[in-house]
C-alpha cells in the first residue's frame, strides 16, 4: 500500500515473494464486506450485495496463495433477504467454537458455515431451517442458525443499520436500529440480555469497548457510551457541532479503549476522540477530498487507523503525535487510490498486515507494512 513496496528477491522468502494487491470482481455491487478470524482459514473474507430488489447474495471468498487468486466457493454462497448492511464472521481465532457467521437487514440473522470435515454429529447439533442454497457439492454448505427477531407482535421491523460481536463474549452481538433502540443479544440463547432506547433518533452504528460497554452514534448527532451495569444512564461522549449532522460510522480502538472514531455525515473528515476529555475532538484527519465512508483502527497497533471514502482514497494515519498540535493538519503516512469511491474497509484482526476495501463490484486486499 502506498510506495512502500522494497521486494526482497530470495526466492525464499514466500512474504516478499506475493504481491501487494489482490483482486476480486464479484458479479454484483459490493456493500458489506469482512476478514473470517479463525487461524485455519486465512485470507477468507464474506462479501454481500447491493441489489435494489428483495433477494440479495453473500458470497464466501478465499485467496488462493500458489496462484495469487481471490475465489468464490459456490457451494457458500447463499441468498439473503434485502441487502446486508453488514457481515461479521464470529471472533473466534482459536477454532474453539462453530464457524459461524451474521448479518444483518431487516433482522439479525446468524448463519453456520459447514464444511467437508465436519462429521454428521457435529451438523446435527445445529437447530435450524435447512440448507440455505441448492448446491449439493459434498458436505460444504451454509446453513441458517438462527433468525433474531425481538418484535415478533409485529410484522414491521426497524432495520438494523448495524452490529458489533462482543470478542470477549462471543455470546454477545449488539446491534443498532433506525428504531432509535441499541438491543443486546445472546445468542446462543437465541433471547435478547437488553434493549435500550440509545438515542432521540435513528442509530447508524455499534461498537463494543469491552465485555460490558458499547459506544453508539446517531442521526442525533452524538456518540455515547453505555455500560450494561447501569443501563439507565449513558455519558455522551461528543456532539457535532451543527445541528442536524448525524454521525454514521463508529470505530472503537481495541488496542487503547481511550480512543475512538466516528465519521459525519457527507463530511470529509474523520473526528478522533479521547473518551477521558468529552466534547472536544482530540484530532480531526482532513485530507480526503470528499465523504469519509469506513474507518478502521489497527488490529496490532494502538496509533494507527486507515480511512477511506469518495475520494476513491485509502489512508492509513500513524496518531502516536495525535496530543500535540501538528501545523497544518496531521497528513497520512500510506495512502492508496482505488478505481472508484470506497464503500467498505475492514482490517485483518488475525492477519494485521492486509486490509481489504470494496468498491463498486470489486473487493481488494492490500498488503500494508507499517
Amino acid at each position: 500500500m502506498g510506495a512502500n513496496s522494497d521486494h526482497n528477491h530470495d526466492n525464499s522468502d514466500e512474504q516478499q515473494r506475493r504481491s501487494e494487491i489482490y483482486t476480486y470482481e464479484a458479479p454484483w455491487h459490493i456493500y458489506a464486506m469482512n476478514w473470517s478470524v479463525r487461524r485455519d482459514k486465512k485470507y477468507r473474507l464474506a462479501i454481500a450485495s447491493l441489489l435494489e430488489q428483495y433477494p440479495n447474495r453473500v458470497e464466501i471468498v478465499q485467496l488462493d496463495d500458489s496462484t495469487g487468486e481471490i475465489r468464490p466457493d459456490p457451494s457458500l454462497s447463499f441468498e439473503h433477504p434485502y441487502p446486508p448492511t453488514k457481515v461479521i464472521f464470529i471472533p473466534d481465532k482459536e477454532c474453539q467454537k462453530p464457524d459461524l457467521l451474521a448479518t444483518s437487514s431487516d433482522f439479525l440473522r446468524i448463519w453456520r458455515i459447514i464444511d467437508d470435515d465436519e462429521t454428521p454429529a457435529d451438523v446435527d447439533i445445529i437447530h435450524n431451517t435447512g440448507s440455505v442454497n441448492n448446491n449439493t457439492s459434498g458436505s460444504r454448505r451454509v446453513e441458517m442458525k438462527s433468525v433474531l427477531n425481538n418484535n415478533r407482535n409485529s410484522e414491521f421491523c426497524g432495520p438494523v443499520t448495524s452490529f458489533d460481536w462482543n470478542e470477549a463474549e462471543p455470546r454477545r452481538i449488539g446491534t443498532s436500529s433506525i428504531d432509535t433502540t441499541c438491543t443486546i443479544w445472546d445468542i446462543e440463547r437465541e433471547m435478547v440480555d437488553t434493549q435500550l432506547i440509545a438515542h432521540d433518533k435513528e442509530v447508524y452504528d455499534i461498537a463494543w469497548g469491552g465485555v460490558g460497554v458499547f459506544a453508539s452514534v446517531s442521526a442525533d448527532g452524538s456518540v455515547r457510551v453505555f455500560d450494561l451495569r447501569d443501563k439507565e444512564h449513558s455519558t455522551i461522549i461528543y456532539e457535532s457541532s451543527e445541528p442536524d449532522t448525524p454521525l454514521v460510522r463508529l470505530g472503537w480502538n481495541k488496542q487503547d479503549p481511550r480512543y475512538m472514531a466516528t465519521i459525519i455525515m457527507d463530511s470529509a473528515k474523520v473526528v478522533v476522540l479521547d473518551i477521558r476529555f468529552p466534547t472536544l475532538p482530540v484530532v480531526e484527519l482532513q485530507r480526503h477530498q470528499a465523504s469519509v465512508n469506513a474507518i478502521a483502527w489497527a488490529p496490532h497497533s494502538s496509533c494507527h487507523i486507515c480511512t477511506a471514502g469518495d475520494d476513491s482514497q485509502a489512508l492509513i494515519w500513524d496518531l502516536s503525535s495525535m496530543g500535540q498540535p501538528v501545523e497544518g493538519g496531521l497528513d497520512p503516512i500510506l495512502a492508496y487510490t482505488a478505481g472508484a469511491e470506497i464503500e467498505q474497509l475492514q482490517w485483518s484482526s488475525s492477519q494485521p498486515d492486509w486490509v481489504a476495501i470494496a468498491f463498486a463490484s470489486k473487493l481488494q486486499i492490500l498488503r500494508v507494512d507499517l
